[in-house]
């Protein structure tokens, strides 16, 4: 059962290491991306007005499944907001090791 798991995890990680947004957050944490990690946070706002639509959606008799988009985008949205951050504790660094 264990070894079906970490299967099963380890082709889930190859397969949405090439999603869009992976790869957008994977081109950022490079040196030359690391000045795009604040930019980067406004793309938080489109995921979260998409899961409020979709909420709403839901609210108004919309099939359940949308749930999984709510997910999909808030899981998203919240990315994005810690790329800010993070990107820019990174770029700091980066430049005090190169002083």
């Amino acid at each position: 059962m264990l070894r079906t798991s970490v299967a099963l995890s380890a082709r889930g990680y190859g397969v949405l290491r090439h999603a869009p947004t992976n790869l957008l957050l994977n081109a950022i944490r490079t040196r030359r991306g690391l000045k795009w990690g604040i930019p980067a946070m406004l793309l938080a706002v489109p995921y979260f007005y998409a899961a409020a639509i979709c909420t709403t959606t839901i609210n108004d008799g919309g099939p359940g499944w949308l749930y999984l988009l709510v997910l999909l985008f808030v899981w998203n949205a919240f990315k994005f907001l810690w790329i800010g951050p993070a990107s820019a504790v990174q770029l700091a660094s980066a430049r005090v090791r190169s002083r």
